[in-house]
Formats: structure tokens, sequence, C-alpha cells
């Protein structure tokens, strides 16, 4: 019977055609990557940038649904290499404590909360994450100098990702 190999075509044509979807999202609403996950299914696709995005994001619930659904998937197309540098052991890392989307200022036109060579204490605000549509304030939780500064404005972080590497004081 042909049906299990016409069914196993079709559904690689309706996935083409998500991810061409998605494509063109990401194109229209200028996202330099999305990430999407359904259950055991993932698909990542970030594409080269000219420019430092705007930080226009769209949630990945919302491209879910616009699409119709999860794309299956298998390896992630683009992933970055893990870094081969050994970091400074001496620096206190600031984490990602939630997934989201990372802002370095409280709006567009603002400057950022903090810089290399920034003094932090516990309670300055470094960063905020946007999840769900809430912003939450990401405080230092250290005392130091901003010593690195490990993602950009508008770039989507994972949970225990490293934000900031500090120079305690």
């Amino acid at each position: 019977m042909g049906l299990g190999k016409g069914t196993a075509m079709a559904q690689k044509d309706t996935d083409l055609q998500k991810i061409e979807q998605l494509i063109e999202i990401m194109r229209a609403n200028d996202l330099v990557e999305v990430e999407i996950k359904h259950g055991d299914d993932k698909i990542s696709l970030k594409r080269a940038h000219p420019h430092e995005s705007a930080a226009r994001v769209i949630p990945v619930m919302g491209v879910e649904s616009a699409v119709g659904g999860a794309v299956r998937g298998g390896p992630e197309p683009g992933s970055p290499p893990e870094p081969t540098a050994e970091p400074d052991e001496s620096l206190v890392e600031i984490k990602s404590p939630i997934v989201g989307t990372f802002y370095a200022t409280p709006s567009p036109d603002s400057d950022p909360y903090v810089e290399m060579g920034t003094q932090v204490e516990p309670q300055t605000v470094v960063c905020i994450i946007e999840a769900m549509k809430v912003m939450n304030e990401i405080k230092a939780e250290t005392s130091g100098v901003i010593a690195e500064i490990l993602v950009t404005n508008g770039q989507a972080v994972e949970y225990g990702q490293v934000l900031f590497r500090v120079r305690p004081d």
C-alpha cells in the first residue's frame, strides 16, 4: 500500500510550507531568530541581519498560531557553536532567571541600564527580560563592575543563560 509513503510526502510538503511561512513572518517583522518547541519537536530559525534589530518580537505562541502549529524538526539549523574560550573564573555570572527577551534599556530611546565598567550593587537593575508580555527587572544580586555583556538588546534568552559577568569588589 502506497498510502504511508504518500502521507509522509504530504507531511514533508506541509512542514516545508510552514517553514516558508515562518521565514516570511521573520522578514515581515524584522526578526533575526525564531524558536518553536512543541512536545519533543523543535525548530530554530536564524538569519543574518545587517544591523541590530529594533527589538520587535512576536511571542512564540503567536508565531505557532500564525502557521497553524509547530513544525517537526531535526537538528537546529544555524545553532551557534559552543564558546571555546574559558571564562575568567574570578568573575561572577548574572544569569537569566527566566526564558524571554532581553532588553538592555527601559525604553528604545533610553540609555542602557549598565555598560562595560558600570559599578553595580545587589539591588542595581541590570536589564529587563520580557516574558509573556510582562517586563521583569533583573537585579545584579552582587557588587562589582560589569566586565562582560554576553547578550544583545532584543535577543531571546533561555533560563540559566549567562547575561553578564561581574568583577567582584
